[in-house]
């Protein structure tokens, strides 16, 4: 073996395995396998890292060095023309969060579904503050979202989050909602220590200082493999341009049934004769407004492929 072979071997054995558990700009906590917290910086410009993922972490002064990411099974992120926003990565469900009293955008929660069915994840939203004024009235504008199947759960979460606990058990969620929502007070119900552990993450995150990071990985039990759940800043907008134009429609589950049923094989779903989307729109079977999402986010993919030339 040549030195050069020896030297790389011997630096690969070096490199420790983690998840990521929290970060900020382009810093990062790493959960070694013993549980200790390492701050990290990124070896590669290239290299990308969210919350969730497992890495391989080399030792540099003062901390480490993230050298490498294991393959994922999922990366749920938002994005449009011009920027990424990575959520979590090898998350198996997404948890949406609404609740009165704030203006409940409800393309937005669509936009949240496509993005979940487009990575193979389970939906769950879940309407919060039960005890609240105008509840009724907000579980009345859900029932389309139940209607197409996903589970609905009302609960009031300052109060009692039982509902909510037994879909978090053995799942890797990411908890995502617009400002004001309570996923705060969701979080620290169903995390036992949840604002413990978020001051313990920001010490190995700025050196003592207070920060809030851009996401936190909390998990359910000391046993990481009973399941955890990444908070992220409150989402105004939720982008999908990533997303390839053959496979969102795929991602609507009420038009998923159709697809290769139409006359045409590239058929866009719009004014297209013999589409058997817009068949199902005039019979009632599929919600307007839903197909109406499909041909804006297929647009808003477009624009980003432009803007990449």
């Amino acid at each position: 073996m040549s030195r050069a072979a020896h030297d790389s071997g011997a630096a690969d054995a070096a490199l420790v395995e983690g998840l990521v558990i929290a970060h900020r700009r382009r810093r990062y906590t790493v959960r070694l396998e013993d549980g200790e917290l390492v701050e990290c910086v990124l070896r590669g410009r290239r290299t990308i890292v969210a919350c969730g993922d497992r890495v391989r972490v080399a030792g540099v002064a003062g901390g480490g060095a993230i050298a490498e990411v294991v393959p994922r099974s999922t990366l749920f992120y938002r994005s449009d023309a011009f920027n990424e926003k990575l959520i979590a990565a090898n998350v198996t469900q997404v948890v949406g969060v609404v609740a009165p009293g704030i203006g409940v955008d409800l393309e937005l929660v669509d936009r949240w579904i496509v993005a979940a069915e487009a990575e193979g994840c389970r939906f769950v939203l879940v309407a919060n503050k039960a005890d609240e004024p105008g509840f009724t009235g907000l579980l009345a504008r859900l029932e389309r979202i139940a209607k197409l199947g996903y589970s609905v759960v009302a609960m009031a979460a300052k109060h009692d989050a039982a509902p909510l606990a037994p879909l978090l058990a053995g799942e890797r969620t990411a908890l995502i909602g617009q400002s004001g929502m309570g996923k705060s007070t969701i979080l620290n119900a169903v995390v036992p220590g949840a604002n413990a552990r978020t001051a313990e993450v920001s010490e190995a995150l700025a050196a003592g200082r207070h920060t809030t990071s851009e996401s936190t990985l909390y998990p359910l039990d000391r046993a990481i493999d009973a399941g955890w759940i990444v908070d992220s800043p409150g989402l105004k907008a939720f982008g999908l341009a990533h997303v390839a134009a053959e496979a969102l429609a795929g991602a609507f589950v009420e038009i998923r049934p159709l697809i290769g049923r139409c006359r045409f094989r590239d058929c866009r779903h719009d004014r297209e004769p013999g589409c058997a989307v817009q068949e199902a729109v005039a019979r009632g079977q599929i919600a307007a407004h839903r197909v109406a999402l499909l041909h804006r986010l297929v647009k808003e993919g477009e624009a980003r492929r432009a803007a990449a030339r």
